[in-house]
């Protein structure tokens, strides 16, 4: 379906809320470290992810070596704040790349002003900065799935 990329995840339970997403799409999961956590075999055991398994994982050394294997085409989704294109007015097709920042620092500066016509955002009221990881990434790859006619693979 989609390839869902993280870069530098801090925080455990949001990326195995987003693990389970992907299981549940039958999208990829690209980690870029650093990472804020161990994904080893005993570290996913230890905390019951017993869907990890089915998973579509691949984990980067680096934001760098990730974009040499995956120039950014128009495929890629930059998820930020720091656009005011929404979500829904990006064309998603199966395959596409969404990308998302870590909870803190959220996507390189320069990543984002490079590609600047690559990025959306999900709006938000006055008084919220964000929205946690793991809901976001929801948010944005369902609208994919609705857009790319994906639904019926769910049974609707």
């Amino acid at each position: 379906m989609f390839n869902i990329v993280l870069v530098h995840p801090q925080i455990p339970p949001n990326t195995g809320n987003i693990g389970r997403l992907c299981v549940n799409l039958g999208a990829r999961l690209h980690l870029i470290k650093p990472l804020g956590f161990d994904v080893g075999e005993k570290a996913v055991r230890r905390a019951g992810l017993d869907y990890w398994k089915e998973l579509n994982l691949t984990v980067w050394d680096s934001l760098e070596a990730f974009l040499q294997a995956h120039p950014i085409t128009e495929r890629f989704h930059l998820a930020t704040t720091k656009t005011t294109r929404p979500y829904w007015e990006a064309n998603y097709r199966p395959g596409d790349w969404l990308l998302f920042g870590s909870e803190t620092a959220g996507l390189p500066e320069g990543l984002l002003s490079e590609y600047s016509d690559r990025c959306i955002t999900i709006p938000m009221g006055p008084r919220g900065r964000s929205l946690n990881l793991s809901v976001a990434v929801g948010i944005v790859a369902y609208e994919g799935v609705r857009q790319s006619g994906g639904i019926e693979d769910f049974g609707f």
